[in-house]
């Protein structure tokens, strides 16, 4: 009887297990990745986002009254002048992260900021306040960019908007109850005669200080330059970035190449839809206590309302990064969360029943926030090579700077429904990703 069918099922069944065991390697890795990078990098985020955010928690526990911020314009100014350096920075910050190192730079950010912070709790008037303002935008610059170029170093590009989102995420998760924590913490109001407010910055200040120190020992770096995989894992990492877009390996950074990579209007796209995307955002984060407050309630129960539309955001965006990851679609799934932010920001801005206005915050909230990491995918995707990778990125976030000014500038004159002129930029930001996909198809036609 002949033994060939025999040997032949015996080496079938070999290559089985081989190829079952390389799956289940690989697949321990990503989750190795997974653990180190993303709970670590969110949790950081979401300090920068609740430390840059609180401006407007402060300003209604008190901090508008004794610096006089409800005068002119100095509320707008304080908020704007963070933005300056952020967006003049961001670029400057991720080219040096090669050279300096991720773990170093983003600690030096973390625990500078929190200095800053900390010393926002003593300021004796509005112009200091512009200065920390200031100095905050300085250290917060390098810290998104760097955070999501290191991100998309380490995943294939149908993996990516499925960790940004987690990441971004559960930044907002955290970060949705820094109402009910600026709230609790302004309880101390009297304590060694420091009004509510200063309590909110020195003792977030301080925890952000604590947290970048501790954390020194857990941040992640580089694929190549990481120190928690074996060889076999960094290789299998490298390996699958190789073969998904070749540029596994850094390229080197030049005046040329960068000035070369600025050039391409695909980035410039990308950008402005960033910008765009981020308006809403940023102008929820800065002003739906006020807004919310504007429908009858008190200081109290305004900060605590704030918190329920961001955790129906996190759910509503992460299920949209997933499938859109599964069904390695981008352009749709985008558009889709466009128009539920147009729906929910028209809702909250013309709508009459106050119960009606806070569901419209609950959609314009879940669409704008979920464009964010969907964005950040989908520019990640297109593009190949390190150094064009930390150019597009840092580029991208800081148009979110942008928005931040114009929602900070703009939206602040229609208060209390400040949310009014909210349909019509992110109609705006609908038409740019438009225009977009059909750059994208003539580009794709003209080769």
């Amino acid at each position: 009887m002949s033994t060939t069918p025999l040997r032949a099922a015996s080496l079938n069944s070999a290559l089985d297990e081989s190829d079952d065991a390389s799956v289940k390697f690989e697949v321990q890795t990503l989750r190795r990745v997974d653990r180190r990078l993303l709970p670590i990098l969110g949790l950081m985020y979401a300090v920068a986002v609740i430390d840059g955010g609180n401006l407007g928690l402060a300003r209604t526990a008190g901090m508008g009254e004794d610096l006089g911020l409800d005068i002119g314009s100095r509320y707008s100014i304080v908020s704007t002048f963070f933005f300056i350096p952020y967006i003049l920075l961001q670029l400057p910050s991720n080219l040096i992260l090669r050279y300096v190192g991720a773990r170093t730079c983003i600690a030096f950010y973390v625990i500078s900021w929190g200095a800053v912070q900390l010393g926002m709790g003593f300021v004796p008037s509005w112009g200091w306040l512009v200065v920390c303002r200031t100095l905050l935008g300085v250290f917060e610059a390098g810290f998104f960019s760097a955070v999501t170029f290191i991100i998309t170093t380490w995943y294939r590009r149908h993996e990516v908007q499925t960790r940004l989102a987690f990441f971004y995420l559960l930044t907002q998760a955290i970060a949705g109850f820094s109402a009910i924590l600026a709230y609790a913490i302004s309880l101390l109001k009297g304590k060694c005669g420091l009004n509510g407010w200063r309590w909110i910055f020195i003792i977030e200040g301080a925890g952000t200080i604590a947290f970048g120190i501790v954390s020194c020992a857990f941040l992640p770096d580089f694929p190549d330059r990481n120190t928690f995989l074996t060889k076999e894992e960094t290789k299998l990492i490298l390996d699958r970035i190789e073969q998904d877009r070749g540029d596994a390996l850094p390229d080197k950074v030049t005046t040329a190449k960068v000035l070369r990579h600025m050039g391409d209007p695909m980035l410039w796209a990308y950008a402005l839809m960033f910008m765009a995307a981020t308006m809403p955002a940023y102008a929820i984060s800065f002003f739906s206590t006020i807004i919310i407050s504007g429908m009858g309630w008190d200081v109290g129960s305004s900060l605590l309302l704030t918190a329920p539309p961001y955790i129906f955001a996190v759910i509503v965006a992460f299920c949209f990064s997933w499938i859109s990851d599964k069904s390695k679609q981008r352009g749709l799934f985008l558009a889709i969360q466009t128009i539920i932010t147009i729906i929910g920001a028209a809702i909250t801005g013309f709508a009459e029943p106050n119960g009606v206005r806070y569901f419209g915050l609950f959609l314009a909230t879940a669409g704008c926030i979920g464009c964010i990491p969907s964005i950040l995918a989908y520019s990640a995707n297109n593009v190949v090579g390190h150094s064009k990778r930390s150019v597009t990125t840092a580029v991208v976030a800081s148009s979110r700077g942008i928005g931040g000014i114009i929602a900070s500038t703009v939206y602040v004159y229609f208060l209390p429904t400040t949310l009014v002129l909210c349909p019509m930029l992110t109609f705006a930001r609908y038409a740019v990703f438009v225009s977009k996909i059909i750059l994208d198809i003539s580009m794709e036609f003209g080769r």
